[in-house]
């Protein structure tokens, strides 16, 4: 199984985090904006990270690949079976795949991404509105929905919706984002509970020395 795309994606990052979780064995074949790697092409014609290949099967999208990789390999299952807990993990990835990566694309893309990986210069004032306005609302929610530090989003055991919004959360602290964490002490123990897992700690150490390296 071939996992294509850069883990600074917080998509990307959710499926390596997952499968880190699961025990699956995927080869993560790193990627960049505008690949021609044809069988990144071929698993994603829109040229959409992540991608993924098991073989004769391809697909795009980290939700589908996800989806994909749970039926295939059910334990540990990581989306429960119960129909409102199953809705509540769904709708916290649908969180974090589009609320929070709306001030991902904002802050990361302009502070990071930009000026380090395109060498050319990000919008700050983007950055800025993404930081100062959008940012504080999805803080603002988490912390009356963030569990105890040693707890889950959605039941006693980890599941999907606590990958997908604990990967967002990285770039955040990539595009150095100024957040006063004592407004949100539930928010900010969890998270960084969740980071110190080894699923994301090794994760966070590989992106920390290429930031460290491309200056």
């Amino acid at each position: 199984m071939i996992l294509y795309g850069s883990s600074f994606s917080p998509f990307v990052r959710k499926v390596m985090a997952y499968a880190a979780e699961k025990g699956l064995a995927i080869e993560a074949k790193n990627i960049g904006l505008g690949s021609e790697d044809a069988d990144f092409k071929r698993a994603s014609p829109f040229n959409k990270m992540p991608a993924f290949v098991d073989g004769d099967f391809a697909i795009s999208d980290s939700t589908a690949i996800i989806t994909y990789l749970e039926a295939k390999h059910p334990s540990p299952s990581l989306l429960p079976a119960d129909p409102a807990s199953r809705a509540r993990v769904i709708w916290f990835e649908e969180f974090a795949d589009s609320i929070m990566a709306e001030v991902v694309a904002k802050c990361f893309f302009n502070r990071v991404v930009a000026p380090k990986f395109l060498k050319m210069p990000g919008d700050e004032a983007v950055a800025v509105e993404g930081e100062t306005v959008h940012l504080p609302k999805v803080l603002d929610y988490f912390e009356t929905v963030a569990p105890a530090a040693d707890g889950f989003l959605v039941g006693k055991a980890l599941t999907l919706a606590d990958i997908a919004v604990a990967s967002p959360f990285i770039n955040f602290a990539h595009a150095k984002c100024a957040v006063d964490k004592t407004k949100y002490p539930r928010t900010f123990a969890w998270v960084d509970a969740m980071h110190a897992r080894p699923s994301f700690a090794e994760i966070i150490a590989m992106e920390h020395r290429v930031l460290e390296r491309i200056g």
